[in-house]
Order: structure tokens, then sequence, then C-alpha cells
């Protein structure tokens, strides 16, 4: 099992003990989730998502002792990532925008939320249930498309999809 492969809870209980790999991995797993609660939901600029980026990790770093159940920390890193978006707002003088933007927001994130999930999900497919399911639903391409690339008939790739969505839901089910 790999760092990336690890629970929440496990890969923040190695932080804490200080293993630099598992920092490095928990970046990674949030770095998409708290960029775009910035630039989707909060339609910060690049410039202040940037900083405002920066300054999640090195705060969640700074105060990972606070963090009272390490299976939270997704919605601490979210509710962190909130917190410093409005202030970056106020502070650039969009007060107005800051205060009428966290209704907006919060149905963005939740859309962000689920999309992790998804990603979280599809994690736990095989290569090939994921090659499959990418190639249909996020590239678009047709079942002979697919087959050809995979050197798969096309009449197995209906088949394969329905299989892979199964696991898919069972595994969204039982979370």
């Amino acid at each position: 099992m790999t760092l990336a492969d690890l629970p929440d809870a496990e890969l923040v209980r190695r932080m804490r003990n200080g293993d630099e790999a598992a920092w490095a991995a928990f970046v990674e797993r949030y770095s998409r989730y708290v960029y775009a609660i910035a630039i989707r939901a909060y339609r910060l600029r690049e410039h202040d998502a940037e900083d405002v980026f920066q300054e999640v990790f090195a705060r969640a770093y700074s105060h990972l002792g606070s963090l009272r159940n390490d299976d939270g920390v997704r919605p601490w890193i979210g509710q962190l990532t909130r917190h410093l978006c409005v202030d970056r707002l106020r502070s650039s003088g969009r007060e107005e925008l800051a205060a009428n933007i966290e209704v907006a927001a919060e149905e963005t994130i939740e859309r962000i939320e689920e999309a992790c999930v998804v990603q979280e999900a599809l994690g736990t497919l095989s290569l090939d249930c994921r090659e499959v399911v990418d190639r249909f639903f996020c590239r678009d391409e047709s079942y002979r498309q697919i087959g050809d690339a995979l050197g798969i008939p096309s009449g197995t790739i209906a088949s394969r999809i329905s299989r892979c969505l199964a696991r898919l839901r069972e595994h969204m089910e039982a979370r």
C-alpha cells in the first residue's frame, strides 16, 4: 500500500510523526480540492487563489495538532480554505462580494465534495475499469474508439462499463 492509498487518519498520524513523504502525499491529495474551492466556489483571482493555497497548507502544517478527529481532515481543510478565501476577498476590498458569495459558494463546494468522493471511489477500481470509465465518461469516446485503443471488441465495452459502474456503486454505497 502506498501513502496515496492510506486512509486520512493514518496519513495524519504519519504526518504528526514527522513523515515528510506523508506530508507530500497529503498536499497531493488535497491540493486540487483547496484550489477548486478558491477558484470555483469563491472565484478568487489566480494569484489570490495561489496565496490562499499556500496559506491553507502552511496553517494545516502548523495546526495539525489541533485537529480533534484525524478522520475529519477533509472538512477541516475545507473550512480552513473557506475562511481564508473570505478573508482574502475582504482584504482585497471586495467586502460586498465576500458577504454575497457564501451562499453560492456552498452549492459549488457541495459539488466539489461529490467530485472528490467519486474520484476516491474511482481510485478503488482496477486499472482496467478506471481506463474504460475514464474513456467513456470523461473523454466521451465511443465503444469503438475504446475498443480500438484497448484492443477489446467494441461489443464488450458496454458490459465492462456496466460491471465497473456496479463496483463503483458498491464502493460509494459502502461509504
